[in-house]
């Protein structure tokens, strides 16, 4: 059972980015008519994706090691950078990016480097859930 908690995480990390990101934002612009409602609606669905990215990422942090554990799970060999590299992003889109947005300051470029951010983070959780789902050979 504790073998198949980081897929878990890990599939709720990117089925959540896939979902806001892809699917519900755009929605909300194409609807909701009004670009400055769905601008604020978005951030606000933004907002609670970057903690759900942050609870999934501690999660496989935790889930790296076992409880006395002389190493590190196979898979956080080279996932834990994933992990980590989403992580980050989550939280520059959410507190340096997105103020700006918000505040309108340049919106083109900041949305940009925030869809680029947002993009990556996706990579990242799309990559540890392919390395983490892939079958092992016993």
């Amino acid at each position: 059972m504790f073998e198949r908690l980081p897929v878990l995480a890990a599939a709720l990390w990117w089925g959540s980015l896939s979902a806001i990101g892809f699917m519900a934002v755009p929605m909300l612009f194409a609807h909701l008519g009004n670009p400055t409602m769905a601008g604020n609606m978005a951030a606000k669905l933004f907002a609670a994706q970057t903690w759900i990215s942050v609870g999934c990422c501690l999660a496989l942090l935790i889930l790296s090691k076992r409880r006395h554990a002389e190493k590190i799970e196979d898979w956080a060999q080279s996932g834990l950078m994933l992990v980590i590299g989403g992580m980050l992003l989550a939280l520059l889109v959410q507190y340096g990016v997105s103020p700006r947005i918000v505040a309108r300051q340049d919106l083109k470029l900041w949305h940009s480097v925030g869809s680029i951010m947002y993009v990556l983070q996706w990579l990242c959780a799309a990559m540890l859930l392919w390395k983490l789902s892939k079958r092992q050979n016993h």
